[in-house]
Protein backbone atom coordinates (compact mmCIF):
# COMPACT_ATOMS: atom_id res chain seq x y z
CA UNK A 1 0.00 0.00 0.00
CA UNK A 2 0.95 3.63 -0.87
CA UNK A 3 2.46 5.76 2.04
CA UNK A 4 -0.70 7.53 2.91
CA UNK A 5 -0.17 11.17 2.84
CA UNK A 6 -2.35 14.76 2.72
CA UNK A 7 -3.71 15.26 -0.26
CA UNK A 8 -6.98 17.02 -2.10
CA UNK A 9 -9.60 15.90 -3.69
CA UNK A 10 -9.06 17.79 -6.31
CA UNK A 11 -6.52 15.17 -7.86
CA UNK A 12 -9.67 12.62 -8.50
CA UNK A 13 -12.88 13.28 -10.74
CA UNK A 14 -16.35 12.40 -9.47
CA UNK A 15 -18.02 10.54 -11.59
CA UNK A 16 -21.19 8.73 -9.84
CA UNK A 17 -22.32 7.89 -6.69
CA UNK A 18 -22.44 4.17 -5.91
CA UNK A 19 -23.69 3.47 -2.60
CA UNK A 20 -24.28 4.86 0.78
CA UNK A 21 -24.54 3.54 4.23
CA UNK A 22 -25.10 4.95 7.78
CA UNK A 23 -21.60 6.47 8.25
CA UNK A 24 -20.24 7.09 4.57
CA UNK A 25 -20.73 7.31 1.17
CA UNK A 26 -19.31 5.76 -1.90
CA UNK A 27 -18.32 7.22 -5.25
CA UNK A 28 -16.88 6.56 -8.12
CA UNK A 29 -13.80 8.38 -9.11
CA UNK A 30 -10.98 8.89 -11.48
CA UNK A 31 -7.55 9.56 -10.81
CA UNK A 32 -6.68 12.62 -12.89
CA UNK A 33 -3.23 11.47 -12.77
CA UNK A 34 -3.07 8.09 -14.19
CA UNK A 35 -6.73 7.65 -15.50
CA UNK A 36 -7.75 4.83 -13.16
CA UNK A 37 -10.98 3.98 -11.69
CA UNK A 38 -11.10 3.82 -7.81
CA UNK A 39 -13.95 3.73 -5.01
CA UNK A 40 -14.24 6.68 -2.64
CA UNK A 41 -15.78 5.99 0.72
CA UNK A 42 -16.22 9.63 2.34
CA UNK A 43 -16.86 9.32 5.83
CA UNK A 44 -19.77 11.10 7.59
CA UNK A 45 -17.99 11.64 11.16
CA UNK A 46 -15.30 14.84 11.19
CA UNK A 47 -11.97 14.47 12.28
CA UNK A 48 -9.41 17.30 13.42
CA UNK A 49 -6.35 15.64 12.45
CA UNK A 50 -3.96 13.45 9.81
CA UNK A 51 -2.81 11.67 12.67
CA UNK A 52 -6.26 10.78 14.49
CA UNK A 53 -7.52 9.78 10.59
CA UNK A 54 -5.03 7.02 10.68
CA UNK A 55 -5.83 5.66 13.72
CA UNK A 56 -9.51 5.19 12.35
CA UNK A 57 -10.29 1.58 13.06
CA UNK A 58 -10.98 0.76 9.76
CA UNK A 59 -7.65 2.54 8.15
CA UNK A 60 -5.40 0.24 10.73
CA UNK A 61 -6.90 -2.75 10.11
CA UNK A 62 -6.84 -2.41 6.12
CA UNK A 63 -3.08 -1.47 7.06
CA UNK A 64 -3.14 -5.02 9.02
CA UNK A 65 -4.69 -6.85 6.53
CA UNK A 66 -3.31 -5.58 3.36
CA UNK A 67 -2.08 -7.04 0.93
CA UNK A 68 -4.22 -10.08 0.30
CA UNK A 69 -5.86 -11.40 -2.52
CA UNK A 70 -9.28 -11.26 -1.14
CA UNK A 71 -9.44 -8.04 1.06
CA UNK A 72 -10.18 -4.74 -0.41
CA UNK A 73 -7.05 -3.01 -0.96
CA UNK A 74 -6.37 1.09 0.64
CA UNK A 75 -5.09 3.00 -2.12
CA UNK A 76 -4.79 6.31 -0.51
CA UNK A 77 -5.97 8.48 2.29
CA UNK A 78 -7.02 12.04 1.93
CA UNK A 79 -7.82 14.49 4.65
CA UNK A 80 -9.19 17.61 4.31
CA UNK A 81 -8.55 20.15 7.27
CA UNK A 82 -11.06 22.79 6.49
CA UNK A 83 -13.99 20.47 6.80
CA UNK A 84 -12.61 18.11 9.11
CA UNK A 85 -13.51 15.22 6.47
CA UNK A 86 -11.93 12.29 5.97
CA UNK A 87 -11.56 10.30 1.90
CA UNK A 88 -10.57 6.66 1.71
CA UNK A 89 -9.40 6.15 -1.90
CA UNK A 90 -10.26 1.56 -2.22
CA UNK A 91 -9.42 -0.22 -5.30
CA UNK A 92 -13.28 -0.22 -7.62
CA UNK A 93 -14.74 -3.24 -7.99
CA UNK A 94 -17.64 -4.25 -10.14
CA UNK A 95 -20.60 -4.87 -7.80
CA UNK A 96 -21.55 -6.81 -4.31
CA UNK A 97 -22.78 -10.33 -3.61
CA UNK A 98 -26.35 -8.38 -3.19
CA UNK A 99 -26.46 -6.83 -6.82
CA UNK A 100 -25.45 -10.15 -8.49
CA UNK A 101 -28.44 -12.26 -6.99
CA UNK A 102 -30.80 -9.77 -6.94
CA UNK A 103 -33.42 -10.24 -9.20
CA UNK A 104 -31.95 -13.58 -10.42
CA UNK A 105 -34.18 -16.10 -11.49
CA UNK A 106 -32.10 -19.39 -11.69
CA UNK A 107 -29.79 -20.48 -9.31
CA UNK A 108 -25.82 -20.20 -9.63
CA UNK A 109 -23.75 -22.85 -10.93
CA UNK A 110 -22.29 -25.26 -8.10
CA UNK A 111 -18.83 -24.28 -9.42
CA UNK A 112 -19.53 -20.62 -8.72
CA UNK A 113 -21.10 -20.39 -5.53
CA UNK A 114 -18.22 -22.82 -4.38
CA UNK A 115 -15.64 -20.35 -5.66
CA UNK A 116 -16.89 -17.19 -3.98
CA UNK A 117 -17.36 -18.83 -0.80
CA UNK A 118 -14.00 -20.42 -0.94
CA UNK A 119 -12.42 -16.68 -1.09
CA UNK A 120 -14.67 -15.37 1.56
CA UNK A 121 -13.23 -18.09 3.77
CA UNK A 122 -9.76 -17.30 2.66
CA UNK A 123 -10.66 -14.01 3.91
CA UNK A 124 -11.77 -14.64 7.04
CA UNK A 125 -9.07 -17.11 7.93
CA UNK A 126 -6.55 -14.05 6.77
CA UNK A 127 -8.48 -11.54 9.21
CA UNK A 128 -8.84 -13.84 12.12
CA UNK A 129 -4.98 -15.00 11.73
CA UNK A 130 -4.20 -10.72 11.81
CA UNK A 131 -6.36 -10.95 14.84
CA UNK A 132 -9.27 -9.19 13.58
CA UNK A 133 -12.83 -9.95 12.70
CA UNK A 134 -14.97 -8.71 10.68
CA UNK A 135 -18.46 -8.36 13.11
CA UNK A 136 -20.61 -7.34 9.84
CA UNK A 137 -19.96 -10.32 7.02
CA UNK A 138 -23.14 -9.62 4.42
CA UNK A 139 -24.00 -9.67 0.68
CA UNK A 140 -23.18 -6.26 0.52
CA UNK A 141 -19.76 -5.90 1.96
CA UNK A 142 -18.93 -9.15 -0.32
CA UNK A 143 -17.21 -7.29 -3.63
CA UNK A 144 -16.94 -9.41 -6.66
CA UNK A 145 -14.81 -8.17 -10.06
CA UNK A 146 -15.57 -10.96 -12.54
CA UNK A 147 -14.19 -14.67 -10.68
CA UNK A 148 -12.52 -12.29 -7.80
CA UNK A 149 -14.10 -12.02 -4.53
CA UNK A 150 -13.31 -9.24 -2.01
CA UNK A 151 -14.22 -8.58 1.53
CA UNK A 152 -14.90 -4.70 2.51
CA UNK A 153 -15.79 -2.22 5.18
CA UNK A 154 -13.53 -2.52 8.07
CA UNK A 155 -15.55 -0.14 10.20
CA UNK A 156 -17.56 -2.44 12.51
CA UNK A 157 -14.04 -4.37 12.75
CA UNK A 158 -12.53 -5.74 16.60
CA UNK A 159 -9.53 -7.30 17.90
CA UNK A 160 -9.76 -11.04 19.06
CA UNK A 161 -8.38 -10.31 22.13
CA UNK A 162 -10.13 -7.53 22.88
CA UNK A 163 -12.48 -8.27 26.31
CA UNK A 164 -16.09 -8.89 25.93
CA UNK A 165 -18.43 -7.23 26.34
CA UNK A 166 -18.71 -5.58 23.27
CA UNK A 167 -21.48 -3.85 21.01
CA UNK A 168 -24.87 -5.77 20.80
CA UNK A 169 -26.03 -4.05 17.83
CA UNK A 170 -23.37 -4.65 15.07
CA UNK A 171 -24.01 -7.09 12.91
CA UNK A 172 -26.57 -6.68 10.71
CA UNK A 173 -29.32 -8.37 12.22
CA UNK A 174 -30.54 -10.87 9.60
CA UNK A 175 -26.64 -11.95 9.81
CA UNK A 176 -26.57 -11.81 13.60
CA UNK A 177 -25.04 -15.03 15.44
CA UNK A 178 -27.48 -16.54 18.19
CA UNK A 179 -24.41 -15.30 20.58
CA UNK A 180 -25.11 -11.75 19.55
CA UNK A 181 -28.67 -12.02 20.20
CA UNK A 182 -29.02 -13.84 23.43
CA UNK A 183 -26.12 -12.19 25.22
CA UNK A 184 -25.43 -9.04 26.09
CA UNK A 185 -21.76 -8.41 23.47
CA UNK A 186 -20.67 -11.80 24.57
CA UNK A 187 -18.85 -12.48 21.10
CA UNK A 188 -16.02 -13.78 19.23
CA UNK A 189 -14.51 -14.31 15.93
CA UNK A 190 -16.85 -16.98 15.49
CA UNK A 191 -19.68 -14.92 14.93
CA UNK A 192 -18.26 -13.94 11.49
CA UNK A 193 -18.55 -17.69 10.77
CA UNK A 194 -22.19 -17.60 11.32
CA UNK A 195 -22.75 -14.44 9.09
CA UNK A 196 -20.93 -16.11 6.46
CA UNK A 197 -22.52 -18.86 6.73
CA UNK A 198 -26.09 -16.88 6.04
CA UNK A 199 -24.49 -15.80 2.97
CA UNK A 200 -23.72 -19.19 1.50
CA UNK A 201 -26.98 -19.88 1.44
CA UNK A 202 -28.26 -17.06 0.86
CA UNK A 203 -25.73 -17.26 -2.76
CA UNK A 204 -27.21 -20.80 -3.09
CA UNK A 205 -30.87 -19.86 -2.90
CA UNK A 206 -31.08 -16.26 -3.62
CA UNK A 207 -33.15 -15.36 -0.34
CA UNK A 208 -31.67 -14.60 2.74
CA UNK A 209 -32.41 -17.52 5.45
CA UNK A 210 -33.07 -15.67 8.61
CA UNK A 211 -34.92 -12.47 7.47
CA UNK A 212 -36.06 -11.14 10.82
CA UNK A 213 -38.30 -8.40 11.46
CA UNK A 214 -37.09 -7.55 14.98
CA UNK A 215 -34.85 -9.31 17.46
CA UNK A 216 -37.35 -11.43 18.93
CA UNK A 217 -38.48 -12.55 15.11
CA UNK A 218 -35.27 -13.14 14.20
CA UNK A 219 -34.77 -15.56 16.63
CA UNK A 220 -38.06 -17.31 15.93
CA UNK A 221 -36.82 -17.62 12.81
CA UNK A 222 -33.31 -19.43 13.52
CA UNK A 223 -35.58 -21.74 15.84
CA UNK A 224 -38.23 -22.96 12.67
CA UNK A 225 -35.18 -24.01 10.74
CA UNK A 226 -32.79 -25.10 13.12
CA UNK A 227 -34.61 -25.90 16.21
CA UNK A 228 -34.28 -24.85 19.67
CA UNK A 229 -30.89 -25.81 21.55
CA UNK A 230 -30.55 -27.41 24.60
CA UNK A 231 -31.37 -26.36 27.70
CA UNK A 232 -27.76 -25.84 28.72
CA UNK A 233 -26.62 -24.04 26.04
CA UNK A 234 -29.58 -21.55 26.89
CA UNK A 235 -28.52 -22.05 30.20
CA UNK A 236 -24.98 -20.14 29.08
CA UNK A 237 -26.69 -17.84 27.21
CA UNK A 238 -28.76 -16.61 30.02
CA UNK A 239 -25.92 -16.24 32.68
CA UNK A 240 -24.71 -13.05 30.13
CA UNK A 241 -27.63 -11.53 29.77
CA UNK A 242 -29.83 -8.96 32.40
CA UNK A 243 -33.58 -10.34 30.44
CA UNK A 244 -34.13 -13.67 31.00
CA UNK A 245 -35.72 -15.45 28.27
CA UNK A 246 -37.40 -18.77 28.02
CA UNK A 247 -38.50 -21.21 24.78
CA UNK A 248 -40.52 -23.39 24.31
CA UNK A 249 -38.89 -26.54 22.74
CA UNK A 250 -39.38 -26.62 18.52
CA UNK A 251 -38.01 -29.44 16.53
CA UNK A 252 -36.94 -27.30 13.42
CA UNK A 253 -37.76 -27.98 9.71
CA UNK A 254 -33.63 -28.38 8.78
CA UNK A 255 -31.85 -26.32 6.07
CA UNK A 256 -31.93 -29.15 3.45
CA UNK A 257 -36.00 -28.59 2.79
CA UNK A 258 -35.06 -25.46 1.85
CA UNK A 259 -32.71 -26.08 0.01
CA UNK A 260 -33.26 -29.71 -1.61
CA UNK A 261 -31.14 -29.67 -4.37
CA UNK A 262 -28.02 -28.88 -2.30
CA UNK A 263 -24.76 -31.11 -3.18
CA UNK A 264 -24.11 -33.41 0.44
CA UNK A 265 -21.00 -31.23 0.68
CA UNK A 266 -22.05 -28.53 0.56
CA UNK A 267 -25.14 -29.10 2.91
CA UNK A 268 -22.18 -30.93 4.92
CA UNK A 269 -19.98 -27.49 5.64
CA UNK A 270 -23.61 -25.31 5.95
CA UNK A 271 -24.37 -27.38 9.21
CA UNK A 272 -21.12 -27.04 10.61
CA UNK A 273 -21.06 -23.25 9.80
CA UNK A 274 -24.27 -22.14 11.28
CA UNK A 275 -24.17 -24.52 14.45
CA UNK A 276 -25.91 -22.68 17.26
CA UNK A 277 -23.56 -23.41 19.63
CA UNK A 278 -20.17 -21.06 18.82
CA UNK A 279 -17.76 -23.71 20.27
CA UNK A 280 -19.30 -26.04 18.55
CA UNK A 281 -18.89 -24.07 14.76
CA UNK A 282 -15.89 -24.97 12.15
CA UNK A 283 -13.13 -22.11 12.18
CA UNK A 284 -12.53 -20.15 8.74
CA UNK A 285 -9.27 -22.20 8.54
CA UNK A 286 -10.80 -25.64 8.93
CA UNK A 287 -13.22 -24.80 6.39
CA UNK A 288 -10.93 -23.92 3.86
CA UNK A 289 -9.94 -28.18 4.17
CA UNK A 290 -13.58 -29.04 3.70
CA UNK A 291 -14.14 -31.54 1.42
CA UNK A 292 -16.28 -29.23 -0.41
CA UNK A 293 -13.15 -27.15 -1.75
CA UNK A 294 -11.11 -30.32 -2.29
CA UNK A 295 -11.34 -29.23 -6.35
CA UNK A 296 -9.74 -26.25 -5.53
CA UNK A 297 -7.50 -27.02 -3.57
CA UNK A 298 -5.88 -29.39 -5.86
CA UNK A 299 -6.02 -27.35 -8.51
CA UNK A 300 -4.10 -24.80 -6.46
CA UNK A 301 -1.62 -26.78 -5.52
CA UNK A 302 -1.58 -28.03 -9.44
CA UNK A 303 -1.48 -24.42 -10.44
CA UNK A 304 1.16 -23.59 -8.43
CA UNK A 305 3.20 -26.88 -9.27
CA UNK A 306 2.97 -25.35 -12.91
CA UNK A 307 3.80 -22.09 -11.84
CA UNK A 308 7.17 -23.43 -9.95
CA UNK A 309 8.38 -25.44 -13.08
CA UNK A 310 7.35 -22.98 -15.74
CA UNK A 311 9.56 -20.10 -13.60
CA UNK A 312 12.52 -22.93 -13.03
CA UNK A 313 12.85 -23.65 -16.55
CA UNK A 314 12.20 -19.49 -18.29
CA UNK A 315 13.91 -18.24 -15.27
CA UNK A 316 11.21 -15.82 -14.58
CA UNK A 317 7.96 -16.38 -12.43
CA UNK A 318 4.66 -16.51 -14.27
CA UNK A 319 1.11 -15.79 -12.81
CA UNK A 320 -2.60 -17.83 -12.82
CA UNK A 321 -5.01 -15.63 -13.58
CA UNK A 322 -8.40 -16.60 -11.68
CA UNK A 323 -9.92 -18.00 -14.50
CA UNK A 324 -7.55 -19.97 -15.69
CA UNK A 325 -7.62 -21.34 -12.03
CA UNK A 326 -11.01 -21.75 -12.31
CA UNK A 327 -10.79 -23.95 -15.60
CA UNK A 328 -8.55 -26.17 -13.85
CA UNK A 329 -10.71 -26.86 -11.07
CA UNK A 330 -13.50 -27.43 -13.11
CA UNK A 331 -12.64 -29.49 -15.31
CA UNK A 332 -11.02 -31.83 -11.97
CA UNK A 333 -14.25 -31.45 -10.85
CA UNK A 334 -15.86 -32.90 -14.12
CA UNK A 335 -13.35 -35.52 -14.12
CA UNK A 336 -14.61 -36.89 -10.47
CA UNK A 337 -18.20 -36.82 -11.30
CA UNK A 338 -17.83 -39.08 -14.46
CA UNK A 339 -15.96 -41.67 -12.30
CA UNK A 340 -18.93 -41.47 -9.68
CA UNK A 341 -16.75 -40.96 -6.73
CA UNK A 342 -19.55 -38.44 -4.99
CA UNK A 343 -21.13 -40.56 -2.84
CA UNK A 344 -24.66 -39.14 -0.97
CA UNK A 345 -24.23 -38.62 2.64
CA UNK A 346 -26.85 -39.27 5.28
CA UNK A 347 -28.58 -36.83 6.75
CA UNK A 348 -26.55 -34.08 8.29
CA UNK A 349 -27.17 -33.50 12.42
CA UNK A 350 -25.74 -30.42 14.12
CA UNK A 351 -23.75 -32.93 16.21
CA UNK A 352 -21.91 -34.26 13.20
CA UNK A 353 -18.08 -34.24 12.91
CA UNK A 354 -15.80 -31.57 11.09
CA UNK A 355 -15.20 -33.03 7.57
CA UNK A 356 -11.82 -31.58 6.68
CA UNK A 357 -8.62 -32.12 5.25
CA UNK A 358 -5.16 -33.03 7.48
CA UNK A 359 -4.09 -29.87 9.52
CA UNK A 360 -1.07 -28.05 7.79
CA UNK A 361 0.61 -25.81 10.05
CA UNK A 362 2.10 -22.36 9.18
CA UNK A 363 3.51 -19.77 10.64
CA UNK A 364 0.96 -17.21 12.21
CA UNK A 365 1.88 -13.62 14.08
CA UNK A 366 2.52 -14.29 17.59
CA UNK A 367 0.25 -12.36 20.47
CA UNK A 368 0.84 -12.12 24.20
CA UNK A 369 -2.81 -12.88 25.25
CA UNK A 370 -4.59 -15.98 25.15
CA UNK A 371 -4.86 -17.85 21.90
CA UNK A 372 -8.54 -19.62 20.46
CA UNK A 373 -9.10 -23.44 21.16
CA UNK A 374 -6.99 -25.70 19.20
CA UNK A 375 -7.81 -29.24 17.88
CA UNK A 376 -4.99 -31.32 18.80
CA UNK A 377 -3.79 -34.46 17.28
CA UNK A 378 -3.71 -37.10 19.68
CA UNK A 379 0.03 -38.73 19.27
CA UNK A 380 0.14 -42.35 18.09
CA UNK A 381 2.00 -45.43 20.10
CA UNK A 382 5.27 -44.95 20.78
CA UNK A 383 7.84 -47.21 19.62
CA UNK A 384 11.51 -47.40 20.97
CA UNK A 385 14.37 -48.68 19.37
CA UNK A 386 17.24 -50.43 21.38
CA UNK A 387 20.37 -48.33 21.53
CA UNK A 388 22.68 -51.86 20.60
CA UNK A 389 21.01 -51.76 16.66
CA UNK A 390 22.51 -48.04 16.46
CA UNK A 391 25.25 -47.61 14.08
CA UNK A 392 28.62 -46.50 15.13
CA UNK A 393 29.10 -43.08 14.46
CA UNK A 394 32.53 -40.67 14.49
CA UNK A 395 31.76 -37.48 16.11
CA UNK A 396 34.43 -34.42 15.40
CA UNK A 397 34.12 -30.83 17.16
CA UNK A 398 36.07 -28.01 15.56
CA UNK A 399 37.84 -25.18 17.88
CA UNK A 400 39.27 -26.20 21.45
CA UNK A 401 37.89 -29.09 21.95
CA UNK A 402 39.54 -32.20 20.94
CA UNK A 403 37.91 -34.85 18.51
CA UNK A 404 36.21 -38.24 20.41
CA UNK A 405 35.59 -41.25 18.35
CA UNK A 406 33.35 -43.65 19.52
CA UNK A 407 34.20 -46.81 18.88
CA UNK A 408 31.46 -49.21 19.89
CA UNK A 409 27.81 -48.00 20.94
CA UNK A 410 26.91 -50.19 24.55
CA UNK A 411 23.30 -50.00 26.82
CA UNK A 412 24.27 -49.05 30.14
CA UNK A 413 24.55 -52.21 31.47
CA UNK A 414 27.16 -53.48 29.58
CA UNK A 415 30.76 -53.29 30.64
CA UNK A 416 34.29 -53.49 29.09
CA UNK A 417 35.72 -57.29 28.75
CA UNK A 418 39.08 -55.38 29.84
CA UNK A 419 40.19 -52.74 32.46
CA UNK A 420 42.57 -51.80 30.11
CA UNK A 421 39.90 -50.74 27.51
CA UNK A 422 38.16 -48.68 30.12
CA UNK A 423 39.30 -45.41 29.46
CA UNK A 424 38.68 -46.42 25.29
CA UNK A 425 35.20 -47.24 25.94
CA UNK A 426 32.43 -45.10 27.48
CA UNK A 427 28.53 -46.22 28.57
CA UNK A 428 26.09 -44.01 25.70
CA UNK A 429 22.65 -44.30 26.76
CA UNK A 430 20.44 -43.10 23.80
CA UNK A 431 16.90 -42.00 24.77
CA UNK A 432 13.58 -43.79 22.91
CA UNK A 433 12.61 -42.23 19.84
CA UNK A 434 8.57 -41.32 19.78
CA UNK A 435 6.91 -41.95 16.58
CA UNK A 436 4.31 -38.95 16.14
CA UNK A 437 1.71 -38.92 13.32
CA UNK A 438 3.12 -37.67 10.39
CA UNK A 439 6.75 -38.04 10.50
CA UNK A 440 9.24 -38.28 13.78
Amino acid sequence: MRRLRLKGMHCYKIIKKIGEGTFSEVVKTQSLKDGKFYACKKMKQTINSLEQANNLREVQAMKRLSPHANIIQLHELIFDKETGTVSLICELMEMNIYEFIQGRQTPLPDHTVKNYMYQLCKSLDHMHSCGIFHRDVKPENILIKQNVLKLGDFGSCRSVYSKPPHTEYISTRWYRAPECLLTDGYYSLKMDIWSAGCVFFEIMSLNPLFPGSNELDQVAKIHDVLGTPDQSLLQKFKQSRAMQFNFPPKKGTGISRLIPNCPAPALSLLYQMLAYDSDERITAETALRHTYFREIRLAEKKADTLHRVSGTMDGVESSVTPSSLEQIWRSTRLGKQLRGRYTRQTPLMRHMKHVAEPLVRRNVPHYPTELPKLNMVVPGPQISFPVSTMPAFTVTHRGTLPAITSKKCQSQLAKPRDESHRAAFKTYYMPPLDRKQGGY
